[in-house]
């Protein structure tokens, strides 16, 4: 029994030991295991070109068909957005991948003497780790020398100065306006995303230069709805003047490591021809929409302002005392707010509008619509107990208030005067309640809009009491009774920026704005003096001046047919930076030119 014993004890003791070795030998000939090789570093190559038929800069070419081989596979990226033709040709080029390989084929006739240029940007990328082939150009000559000349630049937005995107330039030797309008351009670029720009190969002479955010494609400014920019002179190419060296990227990029998904561009390179895109203003007088979100609303918009003509209404049937107009301070939005229960109870009220309207040949006259304004009540949700809706009314007031803050109570249809009755602010001192003095008043455009006018004191807190029923609408509505706690921040929470003008004697808009460019505050002067914007909250500003040269008080925008720029606007250099309890003063000496200072702009890209 004994020796039995041992023996199953010797037995266990093996066993436990080989358990331990187990995960020791697994781990030994887990180490020692065949796999599939990692591939080694990642490829960070571009493709490179092996030749070329014909050459790159080949002259005397008349051929129909380009083939350019490279080391490796390769694959086209947004070919059709990315790749341009310059001068361009009629119908575009077809380019396709063969292997290594890419081949353009092309049907036009090409110009005698004239050097083409294929820009293909980064659309060529090699095939394992999309490397791209940075601005990538073909040129060749249908004569005995290669242009050599460039035109240099940079386009701008009018408002914001910032670089636009997706905007071609355009050259073109013919000099009249109507060039732009009706036939394509001589030499044609795209300007990258920090809004340089260059043609290069350009043939000397005279020239005019233009910008264009093309929407149809057609590579002319034909829709006034596009944004377009013009030099004011004809500019003149020559090899004493606009010879450059091609640069081997005109944008240089690199990618924060931090920042995955962000591509940082570096400023861009003053060209010598600045363009300002600008929108042209809208002439085209005609309805844009109609609407009826609520039975007894209808709203219509207008493409513009009728200006002295007039925006008419009626209802057949119904006497005009069964309705009320509203119009937006533009005039360019009208509202009709439907007194009589027996009109907007109908699901469908046809009604008749008379307004400006623009035809092809440019001729504005006063135009009758029928127009058929249809309501569809929500269906009723099945439930036990139908509650009542209550009829809201903002203020707009928060926890934490400004010492200026203006409350104004809006609500979603006319309001009948409010019962004052019923409504109470209290200043909270301590533990008392102290009612603070207001008036009310009606908004002048808007009969769903009330002011409340008090003087709210910094550091105080306030309760503000709205009883049930203090607000009803022309409807038969009435608010909920409701309560609100706030205090008003103290001066000392604030900053004030100071700003030392001098320089432009003439009308001006100063504008503060956020660090996103939103506009905070803006105030018109005449004289060049100090300008104060007190009560600022902490963070980064910018400050922006518009020009106004034909004294109308507000920003102008270009007009090509009368040869005119938008209104020049300039930037403050650099942010301001606003702390709490802090005066800055900062002198401007201020000028027409248009003058943003540069700084490095965050692009989102997909990650690859």
């Amino acid at each position: 029994m004994f020796a039995y014993n041992m023996n199953f004890l010797m037995r266990e003791s093996i066993i436990r030991r080989y358990l331990v070795l187990v995960p020791f030998l697994m781990v030994a000939f887990g180490c020692a295991k065949m796999n599939t090789p990692s591939g080694g570093p990642k490829d960070k190559t571009i493709p490179v070109i092996v030749k070329s038929i014909p050459e790159n800069g080949a002259t005397g070419f008349k051929g129909r068909e380009i083939l350019v081989t490279f080391d490796e596979y390769v694959v086209l990226e947004k070919i059709a957005e990315k790749f341009m033709v310059s001068p361009p040709m009629k119908k575009k080029p077809e380019v396709v991948v063969r292997g290594k390989s890419i081949r353009i084929r092309y049907e036009d006739e090409l110009r005698d003497s004239t050097t083409y240029t294929f820009y293909f940007q980064d659309a060529i990328r090699d095939l394992n780790e999309n490397n791209p082939i940075n601005n990538y150009q073909f040129v060749f000559s249908t004569g005995p020398f290669i242009d050599s000349l460039s035109v240099t630049g940079n386009v701008y937005s009018a408002l914001n100065l910032d670089p636009p995107e997706n905007t071609l330039v355009l050259l073109y030797s013919q000099l009249n306006d109507s060039a732009v309008v009706k036939q394509i351009p001589d030499y044609i670029t795209r300007a990258e995303s920090n809004g340089e720009f260059r043609i290069d190969n350009v043939h000397p002479g005279t020239y005019r230069l233009y910008a264009l955010s093309d929407a149809d494609n057609s590579k002319n400014y034909n829709n006034s709805d596009e944004l377009f920019a013009f030099y004011t002179e004809p500019i003149i190419v020559t090899p004493e003047k606009n010879f450059l060296p091609v640069k081997k990227d005109s944008v240089t990029v690199t990618i924060k490591p931090a920042a995955a998904g962000k591509v940082i561009v570096k400023p861009p390179v003053k060209g010598e021809y600045p363009l300002i895109l600008f929108s042209a203003e809208k002439r085209l007088h005609y309805l844009t929409s109609s609407s009826r979100k609520q039975p007894y609303q209808l709203f219509y918009a207008l493409s513009l302002p009728p200006d002295s003509l007039k925006f008419e209404f009626a209802i057949p049937g119904v006497a005009p005392d069964a309705w009320f107009i509203e119009k937006s301070r533009n005039r360019d939005s009208i509202t009709v707010w439907l007194t009589d229960s027996t009109v907007y109870n109908r699901q469908e009220i046809e009604t008749i509008v008379r307004y400006p309207f623009t035809d092809t040949l440019g001729i504005t006259a006063m135009k009758y619509d029928t127009i058929q304004m249809r309501y569809q009540a929500p269906r009723a949700v099945r439930t036990k107990i139908v509650k009542r809706t209550p009829y809201k009314v903002s203020t707009g007031i928060t926890s934490q208030e400004r010492p200026d803050k203006k409350i104004t109570f809006t609500a979603q249809s006319p309001l009948l005067p409010p019962d004052t009755s019923k409504l109470i602010l209290y200043e909270l001192v301590k533990e008392q309640r102290v009612r603070h003095p207001f008036t009310l008043s009606r908004d002048t455009s808007y009969a769903s809009r009330y002011h409340l006018k008090t003087e709210l004191l910094p550091g105080k807190s306030y309760l503000f009491i709205t009883d049930s029923a203090a607000f009803s609408s022309i409807y038969g509505d009435y608010s909920d009774s409701a309560g609100i706690r706030f205090s008003v921040m103290p001066a000392e929470s604030y900053g004030k920026l100071i700003l030392d003008l001098s320089g432009f004697k003439g009308g001006k808009i100063i504008q503060l704005l956020d660090s996103q460019e939103k506009l905070v505050r803006q105030v018109y002067q005449r004289d060049t003096i100090k300008l104060e914007f007190p009560l600022l909250e902490k963070g980064k500003y910018r400050v922006r001046a518009i020009f106004d040269l034909n004294n109308d008080g507000k920003w102008t925008t270009g007009d090509f047919n009368q040869h005119r720029q938008p209104e020049p606007v300039s930037y403050y250099p650099g942010e301001i930076e606003i702390k709490e309890n802090w005066e800055i003063v900062n002198p401007w000496k201020l000028s027409q030119e248009n003058y943003k200072e540069s700084k490095l702009q965050i692009v989102k890209t997909s990650v690859r």
